[in-house]
């Protein structure tokens, strides 16, 4: 199922071209994993206390939660994935995910969706899209497109112009909801309102984190929020249409049982392993067992699988609780057609350097861009930036007693935009981004 990489990435529209063009940067990997003083200068306090950036950076808030939004309902609660397209009107969208559970409240009375809880109430959980002005940045619509899901907590572009959003739930039904949950769910960027709300359940039930697509091959990677998680990939039918079906497969990195480094490390940081994939069935999983039938079958484990990002030809994603001192690791997963292998590309040592990374993208620089999600002090929450050569350094601050979501960047890789999940609150941040 290969098929030319140019052609395919220029069928799909400059929001993902211009994406692939900010992973093509050749990452080394680091054994020390030391930290670095920031590129771009220490961190200058915020006068509002919410956000300390460099000396030239600044942010202004584009989206609160409660705001009126263009349907008349109001801007929900816990802001996390996102991503950013080019509408190719002078318009970007951006498609940002709530993660709301069955008992939060929703905002708005919301007549459709996926599914109802007991009381016969739409379910709060979905996406909102977010119309602005290219140049101006300006709001010019925000509006539900999902609703009726649980969790969606982050996700990912695909080269044909849709928002992959992912449920990291698996409620059956009849606790307190209609239907199972742990799905991923597709929203085109275009969306002028709710969608029909069409679970691709042939991609696998189970607590879903992120998900990154290969333009080349259409094939779709995803992540699982568990501590013992696999790294999975989707192979559809049909490349850009999930709904008709595929194959799911988990990852073998040969030697290499268990990649958390927690009892025994087995891998060390910048280290190689030659990659296979096992076949997974039964993936609507009524148990929730995919990953222990998975690891049964050989498939690597990995700590708490977040987010993940499709670069040229690589991916990156972080394992929040991973390393030895389970401060967090991020994995490299080359994509060459001679031989996939994956790498150990960073491991965190100390709590300063690098704390429980989350969402993830790249900069136009090359330059890794990760979300710190901390659990119990959460006002230590940063913007890491990491370098080519491995090196962590601090990007930003937040303030605020909540996590970083949703990095993403503009088509033209000027604004970087990202989520303080709760209360909501969406951030346009510009600055002298290097080149």
């Amino acid at each position: 199922m290969q098929c030319d990489r140019r052609m395919f990435v220029g069928a799909t529209g400059t929001a993902f071209a211009a994406l692939l063009s900010s992973g093509c940067a050749r990452f080394v990997g680091n054994p020390s994993g030391s930290l670095l003083a920031s590129p771009y200068g220490p961190l200058v306090p915020d006068p509002a206390g919410l956000l300390d950036l460099p000396e030239g950076f600044s942010y202004r808030v584009i989206s609160q939660l409660g705001s009126s939004m263009s349907d008349g309902g109001t801007v929900p609660d816990r802001a996390d994935g996102m991503g950013c397209f080019d509408l190719g009107d002078g318009s970007i969208a951006l498609v940002r995910n709530h993660e709301l559970k069955v008992d939060h409240a929703a905002s708005g009375k919301l007549s459709e969706g996926f599914d109802r809880n007991d009381s016969g109430e739409i379910l709060p959980g979905g996406t909102t899209n977010l119309i602005l002005d290219a140049k101006t940045l300006k709001v010019k619509g925000e509006f539900r497109t999902l609703a009726g899901t649980i969790r969606n907590c982050a996700g990912g572009v695909t080269p044909w112009g849709t928002w992959l959003t992912c449920e990291e739930d698996v409620t059956r039904a009849g606790d307190g909801v209609e239907r199972d949950h742990g799905w991923v769910f597709e929203v085109p960027a275009d969306a002028n309102g709710l969608v029909d709300p069409v679970p691709l359940k042939a991609m696998g039930r189970f607590n879903h984190e992120a998900a990154c697509v290969d333009p080349a091959t259409g094939v779709v990677y995803m992540t699982e929020d568990r501590d013992d998680s696999l790294l999975y990939r989707f192979i559809p039918e049909v490349p850009g249409e999930l709904r008709r079906g595929g194959k799911l497969q988990a990852l073998i990195a040969t030697s290499i049982a268990d990649s958390r480094n927690w009892f025994r490390p087995s891998m060390a940081p910048g280290s190689w392993a030659a990659v296979s994939w096992v076949d997974i069935d039964n993936v609507e999983s009524p148990q929730d067992d995919l990953r222990s039938r998975g690891a049964a079958m050989g498939a690597t484990l990995f700590a708490r699988g977040e987010g993940i990002h499709m670069g040229d030809g690589e991916l990156y994603f972080c394992c929040t609780s991973g390393g030895v001192r389970k401060l967090g690791q991020i994995f490299r997963l080359s994509l060459d057609e001679k031989g996939e292998q994956l790498q150990l590309f960073f491991e965190s040592s100390d709590p300063t350097q690098f704390h429980y990374g989350d969402n993830l993208t790249v900069a136009p620089n090359g330059h890794l861009i990760v979300c710190e999600d901390q659990s119990g002090d959460v006002s230590t929450n940063h913007l890491r930036g990491i370098t080519p050569a491995g090196d962590a350094y601090p990007l930003g601050w937040l303030k605020a007693e909540t996590e970083l979501a949703g990095a993403c960047w503009s088509p033209d890789g000027t604004t970087l935009f990202v989520n303080a999940y709760s209360p909501t609150t969406t951030l346009a941040i510009t600055g002298p981004w290097l080149n």
